[in-house]
């Protein structure tokens, strides 16, 4: 744009006319101030003749102000500005470029936006969301908790199914007594008994004495019985019974124990496909499953992935207080949403947590990012691909591949995979994968 020492309007380009709404032939003898830009304003109001202070400074450069549109909208802009004069000095016109920032000023105000709700009440407890999704399923979870009903949770590996579990106990009229986990698929048919039940003196080679079981641990509170669908046919008939008549019977001996547990169980697996294979027992279906609730994957949710990453750096700059890490960069939460999440939050945590390791201070950018969300090739040739599906080699040679380029560390190794701890385990269990031999 043109303009006079007195704000007449002398010339504008295509570009500002798509800008701001207007042609050229609206504007020509007009004033600069029919734009109300935010800058001037305050220049006229600390008292200055003209209309801009361009003609008093001489030159501005980029210099933020608000202008308004011709439809009445505000745009932000960033201004640059010159004066040409003539051969005596004198001022003739200014010459003024406007860049629009209102893409920029919007991915501010979201990130502002996604603070104030950090700082608020943006969950369930310690679950953390506030996507529609994660509002039904939190309002589910709040109806459940004031229930004494059996809950089922489903939902992938690593969408946080034991901190929902935790959360219902934590606002359940049982909150005050104990909150006890099982992980069914983390150990084999007699241990799980034996865990579930308890066992007396001699109820098996080793058993050297008697044991409270997990569910008389859990009298006045609540159980959490996580990857139900691992557990064998033998012991879901036994739960099924410590459903119906509320008691149980301890490895080894037949006098019954009544418990008064609230019952909480969760999946990753399809546990009607598994009825329809007789590998899990209907009618124990529906005892656990009297209210389901169904967490999503984090790729169905990912409105909530910039508060769930501003939450992981806050934790991590409470642990690293030497470490200036400032945030993370628009970019960087582009590629994060884009991102499909094979190993839902589980994943966007490891993530984090390696982008916060690499980034020496300021803000996170692309190149702090595991190199998979680069374009670049992994380590691990079977890792996972960033349309999240699975790798074309066999599980066997991906888990043997994951171990050995995680020296055989299984949280690393989940990391690549994508995956829990728990699987690993449960896959070189499968396999029959060693531990390092060396």
């Amino acid at each position: 744009m043109l303009v006079s020492p007195d704000g007449e309007i002398l010339y504008v380009n295509k570009a500002f006319e798509g800008l701001l709404g207007y042609k050229f032939a609206e504007l020509k003898g007009k004033t600069c101030a029919l734009f109300e830009c935010s800058d001037c304003a305050q220049a006229r109001a600390n008292g200055l003749a003209q209309f801009c202070s361009l003609f008093k400074k001489g030159s501005w450069r980029r210099k933020e102000c608000v202008f308004q549109r011709k439809d009445g909208e505000s745009v932000h802009l960033l201004k640059s500005a010159d004066v040409i004069r003539d051969e005596k000095g004198e001022i003739v016109v200014g010459v003024e470029t406007l860049v629009d920032l209102s893409q920029v000023v919007a991915g501010k105000k979201v990130i502002d936006n996604l603070r104030q709700q950090l700082n608020s009440t943006a969950g369930f407890k310690k679950f953390i969301g506030n996507s529609r999704i994660m509002r039904r399923v939190f309002d589910m979870a709040t109806s459940a908790a004031h229930s004494d009903a059996h809950v089922l949770i489903l939902g992938e590996s690593g969408t946080g199914k034991e901190l929902m579990a935790a959360a219902i106990h934590e606002i359940s009229d049982r909150a005050d007594g104990p909150f006890i986990k099982v992980n069914c698929a983390s150990l084999n048919d007699n241990l799980l008994e034996s865990e579930l039940f308890g066992h007396v003196k001699g109820a098996f080679t080793g058993a050297d004495g008697s044991r409270v079981g997990r569910f008389e641990a859990a009298n006045g509170g609540s159980i959490f019985l996580d990857e139900i669908g691992d557990i064998p046919m033998t012991t879901q008939t036994k739960l099924l019974r410590v459903l119906q008549e509320k008691e149980i019977e301890k490895v080894g001996d037949h006098r019954p124990i009544k418990i008064d547990a609230r019952i909480i169980t969760a999946t990753n697996k399809d546990l009607s496909r598994l009825i329809a294979e007789n590998l899990f027992r209907e009618d124990l279906f529906y005892r656990i499953g009297v209210i389901p609730i169904i967490i999503p994957p984090l790729r169905d949710r990912s409105n909530d992935i910039p508060l769930l990453a501003e939450n992981f750096i806050k934790r991590l700059k409470k642990r690293s207080k030497k470490k200036k890490v400032e945030g993370i960069s628009t970019e960087v939460l582009e590629t994060l949403i884009q991102y499909r999440w094979p190993g839902n939050i589980r994943e966007l945590m490891n993530a984090i947590e390696y982008a916060f390791a690499l980034c020496p201070g300021g803000m996170i950018g692309p190149q702090h990012l595991p190199a998979h969300f680069q374009g670049q090739a992994l380590a691990v040739p079977a890792a996972i691909k960033q349309n999240g599906n699975i790798m074309e080699k066999d599980q066997r040679q991906q888990l043997i591949e994951a171990l050995e380029n995680s020296d055989w560390n299984r949280s690393r190794a989940a990391e690549i995979l994508g995956v829990s701890r728990v699987t690993v385990w449960k896959r070189m269990k499968k396999y029959g994968v060693q531990e390092n031999p060396r």
